[in-house]
């Protein structure tokens, strides 16, 4: 099994955001945004090259389509921030407690997510190369028709995920405790699971194929 590569994020010196708002399409190179609040802004289309995010509020912030390339996002927090079709590459995200993200058809590339917590995140038809869960919780995530390569989870909690229609490739699972599937468990065809993880979802791979179990 192929591991994920990590990013190698080296940010040069940043200075501080001082625009009143975000801009769609805008160009941020090089900057530090601190303890801003973005909700509810919009910053469609927008690239984010060697930038750092710390402790910003994201709620209902318009991502979609939007670049973050070699960038560090430490405690982001925020419900239902838009992130559809955006790219993510060489990132680090640190302790994010998002709720509803939208992630539909966004690419990760090179992305660890470290600790943290992120609630019913829709992650359909997704694109996740090189990426590492570690020490996250994941509620019910969605994962559906997805493509998941050199993907790993460590000391995460997966809950109540759904693989349906995902394709995954040298996919890592051993780390996910509790590991949960709500829906599409033939999606995991790909991932590597522990013995212990194939016992506790026996329930389900029983009942996926019409297996009836008494005594």
């Amino acid at each position: 099994m192929k591991r994920a590569r990590r990013p190698e994020v080296r940010l040069p010196p940043l200075g501080p955001w001082r625009d009143a708002a975000l801009e769609p399409d805008g160009d941020y190179d090089g900057v530090e945004f601190r303890g801003v609040g973005l909700a509810g802004q919009d910053g469609g289309g927008a690239r984010f090259l060697e930038c750092a995010l710390t402790d910003c509020a994201l709620d209902e912030t318009r991502l979609t389509r939007a670049r973050f390339l070699d960038c560090e996002v430490t405690a982001p927090r925020g419900v239902g921030t838009q992130l559809a079709e955006a790219t993510l590459r060489d990132v680090l995200l640190r302790e994010p407690r998002l709720g509803g993200a939208q992630l539909h058809g966004a690419v990760l590339e090179r992305v660890v997510i470290s600790g943290g917590k992120i609630d019913y995140p829709n992650l359909r038809a997704a694109r996740l190369r090189d990426v590492v869960f570690d020490g996250c919780v994941l509620v019910e995530p969605d994962f559906a028709g997805a493509r998941l390569e050199r993907v790993e989870f460590h000391d995460c909690a997966l809950k109540g995920a759904d693989f349906g229609r995902a394709t995954l490739t040298d996919v890592d699972l051993r780390g996910a405790a509790p590991l949960e599937i709500a829906r599409g468990v033939e999606g995991l065809a790909g991932a590597t699971i522990s013995t212990d993880q194939l016992l506790d979802l026996a329930p389900v791979l029983a009942a996926q194929w019409g297996i009836r179990v008494v005594g």
